[in-house]
């Protein structure tokens, strides 16, 4: 697993370095975001950890633009922060942050977030493919294979079905669903009836079953 540490910090750099090495992490540096981008692109690494304070390009900044690199969407981000900074964790999320430790730090607690993120970083590619009956779903190349062959669902269509199909027979409300899959933008009822039913169409109506007055579940 490759790591990159970029703070302006020497000292901070070294320390971080010396307890992830004994981790048996693959460690690489940067003293600021220009130089990071630059080593992110070429060792494409599996986690960064980026201090929110740094000259010439700040965490925040670097963070955004990582983001925009194609090679990098799936590399975790890690802040570190100062206590004081609320307002920088809350940028940092915006700006694409998968998690953050505050200053000072604490060897052990940050080697715990450094794993749990690796380990849910793990079991979300894991579940990437779902394979249930005649119907194969790939999350990540955006593909669905109903009896080999492949459906064209449209964008909402396709994460709404990979959605139920993430946790077979479990009852999903309409509000989980909303919240979830279109992220709280406003929807009526209705959306997720005519998204039901134009899947239905495609894959047939044995998988998915509506549960009155609650919400749908994908059905084995």
């Amino acid at each position: 697993m490759k790591i990159l540490i970029v703070d302006d910090e020497k000292d901070i750099l070294e320390f971080l370095s010396y307890n992830l090495q004994k981790e048996g992490f693959e460690i690489f540096t940067a003293s600021n975001g220009v130089t990071a981008l630059k080593i992110a692109k070429k060792e494409v690494p599996n986690l960064i950890i980026l201090d929110v304070m740094m000259p010439e390009m700040d965490g925040i900044e670097t963070c955004e633009k990582i983001r925009e690199i194609e090679v990098l969407d799936s590399t975790l981000i890690l802040f570190l922060t100062a206590r004081s900074e609320e307002y920088s964790e809350l940028a940092g999320f915006s700006a694409g942050a998968d998690d953050y430790v505050t200053k000072p730090i604490k060897p052990k607690l940050l080697i715990s977030r450094v794993n749990a993120l690796l380990r849910r970083s793990k079991s979300k590619k894991e579940q990437s493919f779902i394979e249930i009956e005649e119907l194969k779903i790939d999350k990540d190349k955006h593909l669905l294979l109903h009896k080999g062959q492949v459906v064209d669902l449209a964008r909402k269509e396709f994460n709404l079905l990979y959605y139920l199909m993430t946790v077979p027979a479990k009852v999903f409300t309409r509000e989980e669903i909303i919240s979830d899959v279109w992220e709280n933008t406003f929807v009526v009822d209705r959306t997720i009836d005519v998204h039901i039913r134009k899947i239905r169409e495609k894959i047939g109506d044995k998988y998915i079953k509506t549960i009155k007055g609650v919400g749908y579940k994908f059905d084995v």
